[in-house]
C-alpha cells in the first residue's frame, strides 16, 4: 500500500475553482463520455453507479519528474490533499488512467502549457487537519524542519503506515469493482484452511485499565455519556477519548480527563470508528457518513441527534479535538 502526498493549496486561486469543480461537485461521466476510453468509461461507471465521480490530476512535470511517482499510485492506495501546512482531505484511489483531452476539457493548462493529463478518481473522501510538523515525524526519510510539500510525492514501507496510522483511515479494502463471476454458492468450491487453528498470543496488559473503569463506573449501573442512557455495567466500556495507542505516557495517566463512558449498544463503535465525534463546547458532531450508513442513521437520530454531552470541559477539550482531527469522518473542505 502507498500513500501519495498531493500539493494543492485552496489559497491558490485555479486550485480553489479546480478543487470546487472536480473534488467538491463530482465529474459528471456522461457528459464527458465522448473523451473517456471504453475501458476507462466502463470501470468508473462501476464504481460509480450514480453516474458522477470525484476527479484529480498531476501534471507531467519538469522532464516528466512527476510521471513514475503518479505511476507508482495503484487502486486501494491513499492520498492526501496538502495545503497551507497541513493535510486536509483524504481519499482512497479507485482508478487511475491517462487522458489529455479530458483533463484539459476539465481544468485548462497551467502557465507551463502542461495540464493535470495522469488522472485519478477518489472515494471515501474525509476532510481532516494533520499539520505538516506531524507529517514530517512521521516520514523516516525527512531530516529537515523545514520540508513541506512541493510536489507529488509517493510514500511506501513505514512511511506510508506512519501516515495511515496518523490519519486513522481505515486500509481494509477499496469498493469493489463488480465481477463478472457469480459469487461460489456450494461448499465444494470453498477450499479448505490448511494452517494452524489456534496461536498462541501475547497481549500487552494496560495497567491504568481497570482503575480507569472503576473511576467512570463505580456501581453496577452507569450513564453513557454520548446517549446520556442509563444501563447496567456490563453494557458500557471505558473508551479513551484519544486513540490510547497515540497517547503519551502522562495523557494515559490523565484518568480524569483522558476517557469516557461509552456504551455498547452503538455509541462506542461510532466513536471509535468516527462517525460521530464531540465538538468545542460538547455538542454531539454527527458526521455524513453515519447518515449514510445502513442502519446507522436510526440510530443516531433517535439517540444522539441534537445531544451535547456534559462529559465535555476544557481540560478534555485537547482530547476531543485530537479525535475530530484524526478519526471523524468530517465533510471535505469546502
Amino acid at each position: 500500500m502507498r500513500v501519495m502526498l498531493q500539493p494543492a493549496s485552496l489559497k491558490t486561486p485555479a486550485v480553489a475553482r479546480h478543487y470546487q469543480d472536480t473534488i467538491r461537485n463530482y465529474v459528471d461521466l456522461a457528459a464527458h463520455a465522448d473523451l473517456l476510453s471504453g475501458d476507462d468509461l466502463a470501470v468508473l461507471q462501476r464504481l460509480y453507479p450514480d453516474g458522477a465521480a470525484p476527479l484529480w490530476g498531476v501534471t507531467p512535470g519538469t522532464n516528466n519528474s512527476n510521471v513514475g511517482r503518479i505511476r507508482n499510485l495503484r487502486r486501494g492506495d491513499h492520498v492526501f490533499f496538502y495545503g497551507d501546512y497541513h493535510l486536509y482531505l483524504s481519499g482512497l484511489v479507485t482508478h487511475r488512467f491517462h487522458n489529455e483531452a479530458l483533463a484539459e476539457r476539465l481544468w485548462g493548462r497551467d502557465h507551463k502549457e502542461q495540464t493535470w493529463e495522469y488522472m485519478y478518481a477518489l472515494d471515501e473522501l474525509r476532510g481532516c487537519q494533520i499539520p505538516i510538523v506531524e507529517v514530517r515525524e512521521a516520514l523516516p526519510t525527512v531530516t529537515s524542519h523545514r520540508w513541506f510539500v512541493q510536489s507529488p510525492i509517493v510514500v511506501d514501507g513505514i512511511g506510508a503506515d506512519n501516515l495511515i496510522n496518523l490519519a486513522q483511515l481505515d486500509i481494509s479494502a477499496a469498493p469493489p469493482i463488480e465481477s463478472s463471476q457469480p459469487p461460489a454458492d456450494d461448499a465444494a468450491d470453498i477450499p479448505s484452511f490448511t494452517g494452524a487453528l489456534e496461536r498462541e498470543a501475547l497481549r500487552a496488559a494496560r495497567g491504568e485499565q481497570e482503575r480507569l473503569k472503576r473511576h467512570l463506573l463505580p456501581g453496577q449501573t452507569g450513564v453513557c455519556v454520548l446517549c446520556g442512557r442509563t444501563l447496567d455495567r456490563g453494557l458500557l466500556v471505558a473508551a479513551h477519548i484519544k486513540k490510547r495507542m497515540h497517547c503519551s505516557d502522562d495523557e494515559r495517566r490523565d484518568l480524569a480527563n483522558i476517557a469516557m463512558l461509552n456504551c455498547i449498544l452503538g455509541c462506542d463503535a461510532l466513536y471509535e470508528n468516527g462517525y460521530i465525534g464531540v465538538g468545542p463546547g460538547g455538542e454531539i458532531l454527527i458526521s455524513g457518513a453515519a447518515l449514510n450508513g445502513p442502519g446507522v442513521a436510526e440510530h443516531v437520530d433517535m439517540f444522539l441527534k441534537g445531544r451535547t454531552t456534559p462529559w465535555w470541559s476544557e481540560e478534555r477539550e485537547k482530547y476531543f479535538a485530537w479525535h475530530r482531527t484524526r478519526t471523524y469522518k468530517a465533510d471535505i473542505p469546502s
